[in-house]
């Protein structure tokens, strides 16, 4: 087979793994060497299906042992196969870069022969990689579950991230669709890696800096495969970045590829609202100092598909409402439907002038068709609708378009 179409093949295969993104590592260009990785981040363009543009994203092989029913590379699946050696990954890598086509290298795997076979193969690629093309760019390299924590230890010091996909949110689920992966062989190297990160750090404080995962791990889940609810994904999602400090949890809603009594029909839509009301819940998490049990409870273990997390909070919590914007805390604000993150910091600090006005907020460009409703300024209520109104849930509910659904977008704006 030739590289071209082995690259058609597993470029198309790897499309359905999402956990990758910018850099976040300051691998810097060294004189003889090839590529640097940018704190920054590389600069991506994502196509609709998640694909990230600026990387070669690639699986090193769709062969596999397993058969996962989920997986479209599972081992009953008849599909085109292919393989790549380490030699021709490396070409092909050094070839795209120096054509400025990609910034860095993005390489996951199915699992052919054994887990450590498969790292094996991997790891020669990065080593070929690294020390004979002596590539310095980027590199997000995806753990294989079951391989031995030696390989794990050797491909982080030569990546610049790491995946560990926990791919399924519930060990009943994972039981059920995929059986013969066990939870364990997932947690462990997750675990590990994170210790070694941890271990990298204190290095660098006490002794000398020594790169490991220097961009740290990410993980994905699946959404919609299974049976499990919004509040299990997102409970799942707040000890993972508890007690193994990742850098991003992933979500990829569940396109039906694969015919089984225990999966959604192969003529269902991908939940992508679904999708992206995690992705909103998920930042609420990390940056917004709410909880899962906040968020979600077991009376209440769905997302509302017509109102973004926080203002499902906000109208089942309308007691706490409406806060003075002059004085709340910076915490309080970030409980605002319509305030972000960065414009809370914006008002804490404009208000240490003067006292903030409707028309102030105006200029600010706060979202006040949403953030009206639960302020006041000065001790005024601008709403047109009293606080406890029923018809604000119908005011606040968004129509359902196609941007909302692919969007990782409006999420990220300051009015969330």
């Amino acid at each position: 087979m030739r590289l071209l179409e082995k690259l058609q093949i597993l470029a198309d295969s790897a499309k359905y793994d999402v956990s990758c993104s910018s850099s976040g590592s300051n691998r810097s260009n060294k004189k003889g060497q090839l590529g640097n990785a940018a704190v920054a981040g590389i600069c991506h363009s994502w196509a609709e299906d998640g694909r990230c543009i600026s990387l070669l994203k690639v699986l090193f092989t769709n062969y596999c042992i397993y058969d996962c029913k989920y997986c479209v590379n599972r081992i009953s699946n008849d599909i085109r196969r292919a393989s790549f050696t380490p030699d021709e990954l490396c070409e092909l890598t050094i070839e795209f870069y120096r054509r400025n086509y990609i910034e860095g290298l993005f390489v996951s795997s199915a699992v052919i022969k054994s887990p450590d076979y498969t790292m094996e193969l991997i790891m020669s690629t990065l080593r070929k990689l690294r020390y004979e093309h002596n590539f310095n760019g980027y590199i997000h390299v995806k753990s294989i579950p079951g391989a031995d924590l030696n390989l794990i230890h050797q491909a982080g010091l030569l990546a610049d991230r790491m995946s560990i996909n926990i791919e399924l949110p519930s060990v009943q689920s994972l039981k059920l669709l995929a059986p013969q992966k066990d939870h364990q062989t997932i947690i462990k190297p997750m675990s590990f890696v994170s210790e070694q990160i941890q271990g990298a750090n204190e290095l660098t404080i006490y002794r000398k800096k020594q790169m490991f995962v220097p961009a740290g791990q990410t993980t994905q889940l699946i959404v919609g495969a299974s049976p499990d609810s919004d509040l299990t994904i997102i409970r799942l999602t707040q000890e993972l970045y508890n007690r193994y400090k990742l850098k991003r949890v992933y979500y990829s809603a569940y396109v039906p590829v694969n015919a089984d009594v225990n999966l959604p029909a192969i003529n269902t839509s991908p939940p992508l609202l679904r999708e992206h009301r995690i992705y909103q819940a998920d930042w609420l998490l990390r940056f917004y100092g709410f909880n899962a049990e906040e968020l979600l409870d077991e009376k209440h273990s769905s997302f509302d598909t017509k109102v973004d997390p926080k203002c499902d909070w906000a109208l089942r919590n309308l007691d706490k409402f409406p806060v003075e914007i002059n004085s709340a805390s910076v915490e309080t604000l970030l409980r605002v439907p319509g305030i972000g993150y960065k414009m809370a910091q914006r008002i804490v600090r404009a208000r240490r002038i003067a006292p903030l006005s409707f028309e102030d907020l105006k200029s600010m460009r706060v979202v006040l068709k949403r953030a009206q409703y639960f302020i006041t300024c000065k001790g005024v209520y601008y709403g047109d609708l009293d606080i406890d109104s029923g018809n604000l849930y119908s005011v606040l509910s968004e129509k359902t378009d196609s941007k909302a659904m692919y969007g990782q977008i409006s999420m990220f704006g300051g009015g969330y």
